[in-house]
């Protein structure tokens, strides 16, 4: 992909660079977006843009904006609707901070979570991390934490990129996790060229995979980050495409990021993406008490 060319956002003056771009894409999103906006605005790091990035949502998103008076929100409507892949990297685009973090509409961030991942970016005077993960919760429509989700069995630090990637192969999900739980440099990923939806499922991972060629991860063990799960949400729409686009993927990326994968690698990577496919799809029948399969998703 080529490099993202800066976007102006026209509606807001100039301002001293934030430290970190907290970018929210949005579509459809007014009933939790005030959340989210919310969990942004009470982190106890204050060197901070939050830009919210509206793909020409037919409800009252402006207005829940609006409620929001801290000269830290920036708000951009589209033009035109760009989609999930041309939204998110209109995120990155309008974005001016040192680090950047995607955080989806209605997921939500603990009160620490910036200052404790740009502790660890900062420490990294040498830039040889590509990014800093968290563990994080798992919501219910309501807010009711369901589950929580981590890169189990790994300690808190420093992960090699290609032990990460590894790990995801042979486990056959995103054990990094959803954009809220990741923060990196603004700068990796205008290079490494922005988001990519070409598997609609994973378009997070291959962004994460893409950053680790530059760099290792850092994980923390903690939860500072919680992603919701509902009936409308893109990725429950796709369920019943997860593992194929997982799989798609994989077999994609090995060879762009320089994974040497054999044929046990590829056999236990298929079934494990098989497996966790099924264990989504009853977790969503359990907890949301639906057919995410029925469901159509949107843009975001």
């Amino acid at each position: 992909m080529r490099p993202l060319e800066p976007v102006a956002d026209t509606l807001s003056p100039p301002a001293p660079v934030p430290r970190v771009s907290v970018c929210i894409p949005t579509y459809r999103g007014a009933a939790t977006l005030g959340a989210a906006i919310e969990s942004v605005l009470a982190q106890r790091f204050g060197d901070f843009e939050l830009v919210i990035v509206d793909d020409q949502s037919p409800d009252d998103t402006a207005a829940v904006v609006a409620r929001y008076a801290d000269p830290r929100v920036r708000y951009h409507r589209n033009e035109r609707n760009l989609g999930p892949q041309g939204n998110w990297n209109r995120c990155l685009a309008l974005a001016r901070g040192t680090y950047f973090k995607l955080l989806p509409h209605d997921d939500l961030l603990h009160p620490d979570c910036l200052l404790e991942q740009v502790a660890v970016l900062d420490a990294d005077a040498d830039e040889r991390l590509a990014l800093v993960f968290c563990a994080r919760d798992v919501l219910g429509p309501d807010g009711r934490v369901l589950a929580a989700r981590s890169y189990r069995g790994a300690p808190e630090g420093r992960i090699a990129a290609q032990a990460l990637m590894r790990a995801c192969v042979h486990r056959g999900t995103n054990v990094i996790g959803e954009p809220g739980a990741v923060l990196c440099r603004r700068a990796l990923s205008e290079h490494i060229g922005g988001f990519d939806a070409r598997q609609p499922y994973v378009i997070d991972l291959d962004h994460w995979f893409r950053l680790l060629c530059h760099g290792d991860a850092w994980h923390q063990t903690r939860r500072l980050a919680s992603f919701r799960v509902s009936a409308q949400q893109w990725s429950v729409a796709l369920s019943r495409q997860q593992s194929q686009d997982f799989n798609a993927f994989i077999d994609r990326i090995a060879p762009q990021v320089g994974l040497v994968l054999g044929r046990v690698d590829r056999i236990r990577s298929r079934g494990m993406a098989a497996l966790n496919n099924l264990l989504r799809r009853v977790f969503y029948r359990v907890f949301l008490r639906t057919d995410a399969g029925a469901h159509r998703h949107g843009p975001a």
